[in-house]
């Protein structure tokens, strides 16, 4: 991509050591010296007793699915303002339903910080990957925000919560800059944008990241909001990518794991640049790498 003309973080392609957790910050660091991001007015304020909770699973064994009380009291403390009513409606209907049919083993959460802006780098593995972030942030006291294709805002089931949520409609048909505008918009006034730098997966997959885009790298670098990596496991195995329905029996367990944000403070500042760009993406996906690889207990592929 060419360094003169922005590109923004491509969203999905289809119709994205662990410990007991340290006492929290009060936020993450930004990844350099720009300047404070403004709060959005109504954003409402974490529920700490939700992070609490949500982060003390931590402390169970590596793999081990978290405990169904756990998953209930989020449930019924997590933030129902500033969602929108269509968003917050989908969040409240598909958590039970995603309770019922896998288990969950989120960890990390403390990294993602309880307010302002951040950028959370996800790798990509299934359509249902966007609902299983939905269900980790909440379960930080943090409310999503995507990007997505914007042919999704005019179909009847899925457009009013996109619409309503506050989520970024990238036309793929035009530059993406109205898009890339919107997400830094977005970060800015202090909201949660969660990316999958691939921008997509393939069909057939060996579940590794594959080559991603340097939009998320140009908004970090623009911003100075914190990148978060994540890497999520398990979510291919309850929807692969080819299949028309869920794969219900066995149950899976669906694997979330957020590291420390990426250190990309010489960077910042640098969005023109083309080399920067690309180290600032490549310094992004090797960190998601890293948790993926602890989630799957395995080395990723050298080449």
């Amino acid at each position: 991509m060419s360094s003169q003309a922005p590109q923004p973080p491509l969203p999905d392609e289809g119709p994205s050591p662990l410990a007991a957790p340290p006492p929290e910050p009060a936020a993450a660091p930004a990844v350099g010296n720009a300047p404070e991001a403004p709060q959005h007015a109504e954003q409402p304020r974490p529920h700490p007793t939700v992070r609490r909770i949500a982060q003390g699973h931590d402390r169970r064994p590596p793999g081990r699915p978290m405990r169904l009380w756990r998953k209930l009291a989020i449930w019924v403390l997590y933030a129902r303002r500033d969602r929108g009513f269509w968003y917050g409606f989908a969040i409240d209907l598909l958590w039970p339903v995603l309770m019922a049919v896998a288990r969950w083993d989120f960890r990390g959460g403390r990294h993602v910080p309880p307010q302002g802006g951040v950028l959370l780098a996800v790798n990509h593995l299934s359509h249902v990957d966007p609902i299983v972030l939905v269900a980790y942030c909440m379960a930080q006291g943090r409310i999503p925000r995507f990007l997505a294709m914007k042919e999704l805002w005019g179909m009847r089931v899925v457009g009013a919560p996109l619409r309503g949520g506050r989520h970024i409609p990238v036309d793929r048909k035009a530059s993406g800059i109205e898009a890339y505008r919107a997400a830094v918009d977005a970060v800015n006034r202090g909201e949660c944008v969660v990316v999958y730098p691939e921008g997509g997966f393939p069909d057939e997959s060996d579940g590794w990241p594959q080559k991603a885009h340097t939009g998320i790298a140009r908004m970090a670098l623009e911003t100075g909001a914190p990148v978060v990596p994540v890497g999520q496991w398990g979510s291919n195995h309850l929807l692969p990518p080819q299949a028309k329905a869920g794969t219900l029996v066995p149950r899976a367990t669906l694997r979330v794991l957020a590291g420390e944000p990426v250190d990309l403070a010489d960077l910042v500042g640098k969005q023109k640049r083309g080399s920067a760009l690309r180290e600032a993406t490549d310094r992004i996906m090797s960190r998601v790498t890293e948790e993926l690889a602890t989630l799957r207990g395995e080395a990723p592929p050298t080449s």
